[in-house]
């Protein structure tokens, strides 16, 4: 990690709202924002579009090193074509954990994730930001919620999106992602040592931006912007 650069680790189950509440603690702290998910997702999007399965093999391997993956904002360029929109669908998020278990896609991830450390203050979330990506991280936060609730925020954005799925199959798919991205070898999700743990079950998103800005602060040296 860059010597002197404040980085936050925000680690998390699926639907926890990491990437809603680390982008706006971020805007309001005036840090730049990490969205690993859209990383995974871009090449586990990109994987399937090949017919490449996800196994480590020859294919993958070789997928892997000519891909050209960038982040631009909160936009993610997949061989210079924008996918940023297509990555958030229900296919994807049925597939994306089992492309992230593989230790060959991770490593190819870590240096991209890694070097965004040099564009200055970070604040980056996902679910082994704290315990494998950046362990040496100044503030590392874990958040929690129940499955019901992770599920009725998943179901409530795949709406808005005029996606056609309902409660129990986003139910399902977020159960199945928990147990895949706790159970893998690599990298499986769990609380870094010296996570600070907040739930957001009773928490609107206003209160849940309050209370990550003032851990972050805190551990900044300072009081959060307002």
């Amino acid at each position: 990690m860059t010597p002197g650069v404040f980085v936050v680790a925000i680690d998390g189950p699926a639907g926890a709202g990491k990437s809603t509440l680390a982008r706006m603690a971020a805007a309001r702290l005036g840090m730049r924002y990490l969205d690993t998910g859209a990383l995974y997702r871009a090449l586990a999007c990109h994987m399937r579009a090949n017919g490449i399965p996800p196994v480590d093999s020859p294919a993958l391997e070789a997928a892997l090193d000519s891909v050209s993956l960038k982040l631009d904002g909160d936009r993610v360029l997949l061989n210079g074509e924008d996918i940023s929109d297509a990555i958030r669908s229900p296919a994807t998020d049925s597939i994306v954990s089992a492309y992230a278990a593989l230790p060959s896609l991770r490593r190819r991830l870590l240096s991209i994730q890694r070097d965004q450390v040099g564009f200055g203050p970070l604040i980056a979330d996902g679910r082994d930001m704290g315990t494998v990506v950046f362990p040496d991280a100044d503030v590392k936060i874990f958040l929690t919620a129940s499955d019901e609730v992770r599920a009725a925020r998943r179901l409530k954005e795949q709406i808005e999106r005029g996606e056609e799925v309902t409660y129990e199959q986003v139910l399902e798919t977020i159960r199945s992602r928990d147990r895949t991205d706790s159970e893998r070898s690599a990298a499986p999700l769990r609380k870094a040592d010296g996570a600070v743990e907040v739930n957001t079950d009773e928490l609107s998103i206003e209160q849940a931006v309050e209370a990550i800005a003032s851990i972050i602060s805190r551990g900044r040296g300072g009081a959060p912007r307002g």
